[in-house]
């Protein structure tokens, strides 16, 4: 069986070539993408042009601007990066079918049994490089065993590791020692070390089969895909490098950084396995009307849905699907685009329960500078099957009905919930249980079906119950004759009961530790109709409550 090898692409430029690729202008000037980040905004890519100013990836916004007058920014959209990386993800199939996301930015490749179709890996790796380069894309390449290894050579091969400023660092030459530095090796005495097991290539660097130990002995311990907090501790400590950490006893790095540093450690190194798990093709089912001109009117909105979700529509039919939730997408004439959700109480493909809830939604859209592309996508879907009705006509015709009563409390379901939001909507569903308050239960009603046959219990309950009030009346098991309960004296007209109910002993409920309890429909001179019940105490004291009202 060939031994595994995992190619890792890296596009550190992606977000800024993005917008190049439709603007090769921004090409010739410095141009950064911004995004929002902590109160803040901050450049997340750069171009070339950028990079070459001085400008850094994280750096303010303002502080860029100050550094580089000319620089033009555009804010990051990240849905539309991810839909382009999704691109690159198909074009990366033809080098293997195993192709996963391996974020940030970047890609991952199983290439076991498939080089030798492209003329081996260096060759492959040149394929890489040609075909970015078509595509007006910077990239970063590795290979090795595992996908860590790949990670680190993909993004740290080409980066020196900091030179030690502590008197502490463990690899600081002593004042003894420094007569023998000129018997010493250059590599000996801070100069750059050679890499067994690793070949330079134009787009990256390729470690040679059974030596990722040695091709990734030299890079930073960052190459270990480690949060930054970790990596500046054992920076502190001297740790710089991974050959620094692997020589580490393995009982003191995870007591003291914890299992993910090892686990990181493991898998760059092969001892555990990390498996590339290719994601499934998911069913896009979306329609795009790009415009000749810019629109803003809501009425043009309303046009171009009309003629887009018939297709939508279709499409949904044609695979048996119903759209859950369906997002409206609209792209400004800058480069920008601002989008709406709303959700369905049950999937649908028909446009004419899927347009009224969308154009509630419109309104919320600022058309800026222009709308120049409006596209529908159903975000979550879900299958639909056909009804069939057998049996009588008059069995049909109920049947019938009740699906179209069914519909038409989902659409009222969808509107309301289009406005406060699907989870504010809820509906009772019976609970298996004999305390009154967990008779029932709540569910979502856009995610519940309405509740049938509920079991009716022997004694009356109240139309409303709440938590339990303290009663103050004679402390004796029977229907009191004067009590005080909110401030308010009443007098007792008549008295039903009493209903014991004992607690659920198989579980600690707190507001049940006051023992059994006696439940009493009371009617009082005032016309009140109460539910009281006294209980008989036990890990606390017992005593009278008021808990529900009767119609």
């Amino acid at each position: 069986m060939p031994n595994r090898r995992i190619l890792s692409l890296w596009f550190p430029r992606l977000g800024a070539e993005r917008l190049i690729r439709k603007d090769p202008g921004l090409g010739e000037v410095p141009f950064a993408v911004a995004e929002d980040h902590s109160n803040m905004q901050v450049l997340s890519s750069l171009s070339a042009t950028a990079s070459a100013a001085g400008l850094t990836e994280g750096q303010p916004l303002r502080d860029a601007q100050a550094m580089c007058p000319g620089l033009i920014t555009r804010l990051r959209n990240p849905q539309m990066e991810a839909q382009f990386l999704a691109g690159l993800r198909r074009w990366a199939g033809k080098f293997s079918p195993w192709v996963a996301d391996q974020p940030p930015g970047g890609l991952i490749v199983d290439l076991t049994g498939c080089a030798h179709l492209f003329g081996g890996e260096a060759a492959l790796m040149e394929q890489v490089a040609l075909d970015c380069e078509d595509l007006g894309l910077t990239v970063q390449a590795g290979i090795a065993d595992t996908p860590g290894a790949a990670w680190a050579l993909a993004r740290f091969a080409s980066q020196p590791v900091a030179a030690a400023r502590s008197g502490d660092a463990i690899d600081q030459e002593a004042w003894a020692t420094r007569s023998r530095a000129a018997k010493r090796r250059h590599w000996e005495r801070g100069g750059p070390a050679p890499q067994p097991g690793a070949t330079e290539t134009p787009a990256g660097r390729i470690a040679a089969p059974g030596q990722t130990r040695q091709a990734i002995a030299r890079l930073p311990v960052a190459a270990l895909r480690l949060d930054r907090e970790t990596v500046d501790t054992l920076t502190r400590l001297g740790l710089r490098r991974i050959e620094d950490l692997a020589g580490q006893p393995r009982a003191g790095l995870a007591r003291r950084f914890g299992r993910p540093l090892v686990q990181r450690l493991d898998q760059a190194m092969g001892v555990e396995p990390e498996p590339v798990s290719p994601a499934k093709p998911p069913d896009h089912f979306a329609v795009r009307l790009t415009l000749p001109e810019p629109i803003g009117l809501e009425s043009d909105i309303a046009a171009a849905l009309d003629r887009l979700l018939p297709r939508l529509s279709e499409h949904l039919t044609a695979r048996g699907k119903g759209a859950r939730r369906v997002r409206l997408e609209c792209h400004r004439s800058d480069h920008t685009m601002q989008w709406v959700e709303v959700g369905l109480a049950r999937p649908t493909a028909d446009p004419d329960r899927i347009r009224p809830l969308l154009m509630i939604k419109v309104p919320e859209i600022d058309a800026g500078f222009g709308i120049d592309c409006v596209r529908v996508e159903a975000v979550v879907v879900e299958p639909v099957y056909p009804h069939q009705h057998r049996g009588h006509a008059h069995a049909a015709a109920e049947a019938e009905a009740r699906i179209a009563g069914s519909a038409r409390l989902d659409d009222l379901i969808g509107r309301i919930g289009a406005r406060i939001g699907m989870e504010a909507i809820v509906r009772l569903h019976p609970a298996d249980s004999h305390i009154p308050e967990k008779t029932s239960k709540v569910l979502a009603a856009a995610w519940s079906e309405p509740a049938e046959d509920w079991p009716v219990p022997d004694l009356p309950r109240p139309l409303l119950i709440w938590p339990p009030e303290i009663v103050t009346a004679e402390d004796v098991p029977k229907a009191p004759l004067t009590f005080r309960w909110r401030r308010r004296d009443y007098t007792t007209l008549a008295a039903t009961g009493p209903e014991r109910i004992a607690p659920e002993w198989w579980l600690d409920d707190p507001a049940w530790r006051s023992g059994t309890r006696d439940y009493w429909r009371v009617t009082t001179t005032g016309g009140e109709r109460l539910w009281l019940f006294y209980a008989h105490g036990g890990a606390l004291s017992g005593g009278w409550f008021c808990q529900g009202s009767f119609a």
